[in-house]
């Protein structure tokens, strides 16, 4: 039960997508602000993605077996900061060449050199012969970010309403330092960053309880005396406002005047992970390549 309970519910392709996925539109994003030049934040572009992850997680949570996907994005950005973009997630190991297609739209925002910020909507398609693995039981995210650069620091704090057959409500606070160094690599065009992040998630988890009301056939198949937490008997207080991640977060990025490779290493610490949920540390590995047209 354990594995159903965690891999249909939490290990979902959405993102939420701002934790989770991460949809590349946010680190597209984050690198525009980074760059703080008015150039690139008013120019029309279409920024395309190809990203591997060892692992997916939602909002801080894995199961007990690693998943590890693939996915594709397009953004295309208007001068004025208004976006749209699609993405297209496949699962390694099962059978459809495109388990969910993500579709959404939003405005890119700057109120001065040091805060910037995203509001955006995005739906979740997922395929009728995708493995139960992606299915989510919330299909629409409204995402609101703001980011505050201290010099020293950047932070970040992203809200997350995530609705469909379950709704839940989550807070993201970030806090990284971005370092480019003077040296180039091959020639002046490119250069290195660093970008280490520590990241806090607080939320509910009302979709652990819909997966028991909708599968109440799982828990039949065990023969107990008493129902299993998780039950309907028994249900979890998956309500609660609560924290649920800590990590940490390395990336390295090999830039250029218009394309990015960057690898990552993130560490996980799940917390308060309510019954069969499978509590564990995990390190995760994303190689991302994007392409940038101006």
């Amino acid at each position: 039960m354990k594995y159903y309970l965690v891999l249909l519910l939490i290990i979902t392709g959405t993102a939420a997508n701002a934790a989770n996925l991460e949809p590349m539109l946010y680190k597209y994003a984050e690198k525009r602000a980074v760059a703080d030049t008015d150039t690139v934040f008013r120019k029309r572009s279409i920024s395309v993605g190809v990203n591997y992850g060892s692992d997916v997680q939602f909002f801080g949570r894995t199961g007990p077996i690693n998943y590890p996907f693939l996915s594709t994005d397009v953004i295309y950005n208007t001068k004025t900061g208004f976006f749209v973009y699609g993405s297209a997630v496949k699962v390694i190991g099962y059978d459809p060449l495109v388990d969910e297609v993500d579709l959404g739209t939003g405005y890119f925002y700057k109120y001065n050199k040091k805060v910037t910020g995203t509001i955006s909507y995005t739906r979740f398609l997922f395929m009728k012969a995708a493995a139960d693995v992606i299915k989510s039981a919330s299909s629409n995210d409204i995402n609101f970010k703001n980011s505050f650069d201290w010099k020293i620091a950047k932070t970040s704090v992203t809200a997350d309403y995530l609705f469909g057959k379950s709704s839940d409500f989550f807070l993201t606070f970030s806090t990284s330092k971005y370092i480019e160094p003077t040296w180039s690599i091959f020639d002046d065009q490119d250069y290195v960053s660093f970008n280490p992040t520590i990241t806090a998630i607080f939320g509910t988890q009302n979709f652990v309880g819909k997966y028991s009301r909708d599968h109440i056939n799982k828990f039949a198949l065990y023969s107990i005396a008493e129902p299993l937490e998780g039950s309907p008997e028994r249900p979890y207080n998956n309500g609660k406002f609560n924290a649920l991640n800590y990590s940490l977060k390395l990336p390295i990025a090999y830039n250029r005047p218009h394309y990015t490779l960057e690898a990552s290493w993130k560490y996980s610490i799940p917390v308060n992970v309510e019954g069969e949920l499978k509590n564990r540390h995990e390190v995760f590995f994303n190689m991302t390549f994007y392409y940038l047209f101006f």
